[in-house]
């Protein structure tokens, strides 16, 4: 007791001043599309404080609590200890969710007007973690990036980093938000498939779907991390899901990736959807009037003539909430937004069948699982059959990794710049360009109505590529054919 009481003492007494703008350009550690990302040897005790410091500072929060959550990477302990040890030095307490999804604890959150600390690195590679921040009514926007980006706090030399006892109510409340809007056993009689990996959506999606009636067998349950990227599946989960579903005949498969804000659902084939066709399906299922989601987002949520308003955003889900933001102000309602990784975000209340559904402004991966898993249902069709409703445009994307965001920059440039550029390094493959657009990266559209977008990944050095095209087959060809442009390019520079 005296130790702690002496280590108290020096928090208040032993501390450095240190500025977030001087970590982000010397350290490592900066903001991305989805908060503050690092390599996990650059985020020490002494970052993670100072940006979890800077948050409480830009936020002002004076009294009360911080809801605090993290995933399951090795490293998410120990930084969420740090941010925890942030929290108490400011004079707040530490409600401490535990490993929860991500949206899960932005709900709690929400719910119960605390700010928020989720400790997760999503999607991105095992050696990298991440924090992202919530206040009490939803994410951090950009301008209160900005304002942790200009903040200088001070630092204790010296700080207990300890984390208390996991508080069970974000958990339960994630559970009852699904469980009480549909009806009571809708989902008896089917038989799914959950690759669980390491996904924290593991218990609690599992425990949602029994309640609601289905049948669930574990798939790939692992305790070392998989960073899944559910816009980019690898050929090895593309081809393992193909076999659990010739091998258990289920009526899908459903995972998420790491921290459970992005879904992936399989149908009885074991063929993965899209993340933008999952968001279609799943704002028709809430009979949304407006949709919000970004730019690389396939023209089927246009073209399939079932919302009053459409708009298109920057990569990333503050610029998606954004747009709900705009919608809401114009008096559009309901409002949905989702991105190509599957993301989905209720700006609005919804109602549906005599149930209400609170809005949920981050981006969530259980939803929309749950409802095309109710339109295949309530329709009567197999999981297959709903895609073919839409208009018949496909959507493909992959990326390189370790590819400097500087380079991808300035490739992208070079082609934004000049058409002869772009038609000298793509022409014999995609055509002619007919008109571009620089909302995020480059996305081109050719003369033969065709789509290639190349951009940096906000999150780590890694380029992107998406394509829209008339098959999946030729979808996926142009991304191949992109990207090996693009690593030609670069060999030869």
């Amino acid at each position: 007791m005296a130790r702690t009481h002496w280590l108290e003492s020096a928090m208040t007494e032993l501390k450095r001043t240190i500025s977030i703008d001087e970590i982000q350009n010397t350290r490592g550690v900066r903001f991305g599309t989805s908060g503050a990302r690092g390599l996990v040897v650059d985020m020490s005790d002494e970052v993670c404080f100072a940006y979890a410091a800077a948050f409480l500072e830009a936020i002002s929060a004076r009294s009360g609590a911080v809801a605090l959550a993290m995933d399951l990477r090795p490293s998410s302990p120990t930084i969420a200890a740090a941010c925890a040890a942030a929290i108490r030095d400011r004079g707040l307490g530490v409600d401490f969710c535990g490993a929860i999804p991500t949206p899960a604890l932005a709900y709690h959150a929400q719910t119960n007007r605390l700010p928020g600390i989720m400790v997760t690195g999503s999607h991105i590679p095992f050696d990298r973690n991440g924090i992202k921040f919530y206040r009490a009514d939803g994410e951090i926007t950009k301008a209160d990036e900005a304002k942790i980006s200009a903040a200088v706090v001070d630092v204790p030399v010296t700080h207990t980093a300890v984390l208390p006892e996991v508080n069970r109510k974000a958990y339960d409340a994630y559970v009852a938000r699904y469980v009480d809007f549909f009806p009571p056993q809708c989902l008896a009689g089917m038989r799914l498939g959950f690759y669980e990996h390491s996904s924290l959506a593991r218990d609690v999606l599992r425990t949602i779907l029994e309640r609601l009636g289905a049948e669930v067998v574990s798939l790939g349950r692992t305790d070392e991390f998989v960073p899944i990227d559910t816009e980019a599946v690898s050929t090895a989960d593309i081809e393992q899901a193909r076999r659990w579903a010739k091998e258990y005949r289920f009526d899908a498969i459903v995972s998420t990736d790491g921290d459970a804000d992005r879904p992936l659902v399989g149908d009885e084939n074991g063929d993965w959807f899209r993340g933008d066709v999952l968001g279609i399906l799943c704002a028709q299922y809430l009979r949304a009037k407006g949709v919000v989601t970004t730019v690389s987002s396939n023209t089927a949520v246009e073209r399939c003539s079932a919302f009053d308003v459409v708009s298109r955003t920057r990569i990333g889900s503050p610029y998606v909430i954004e747009g709900i933001e705009q919608q809401l102000a114009a008096g559009v309602s309901p409002v949905v937004g989702f991105e190509p990784n599957g993301g989905f975000l209720v700006g609005s209340a919804i109602e549906r069948d005599g149930r209400s559904l609170a809005p949920l402004i981050t981006r969530d991966a259980v939803l929309p699982i749950l409802c095309v898993l109710m339109m295949a249902r309530e329709r009567g069709v197999k999981l297959s059959a709903l895609p073919a409703e839409l208009p018949a445009r496909f959507t493909a994307s992959d990326r390189i990794q370790a590819f400097p965001t500087a380079l991808s920059r300035q490739l992208i440039d070079s082609f934004a710049a000049s058409g002869d550029a772009f038609s000298q390094a793509f022409g014999g493959c995609f055509g002619e360009c007919v008109s571009q657009d620089q909302t995020d990266g480059l996305r081109v559209t050719l003369s033969s109505g065709e789509i290639i977008h190349f951009r940096p990944s906000g999150n780590a050095p890694e380029l992107r590529c998406y394509a829209e095209a008339a098959s999946q087959a030729r979808a996926e060809q142009m991304v191949h054919e992109g990207l090996s442009r693009m690593k030609a390019l670069v060999s030869k520079a």
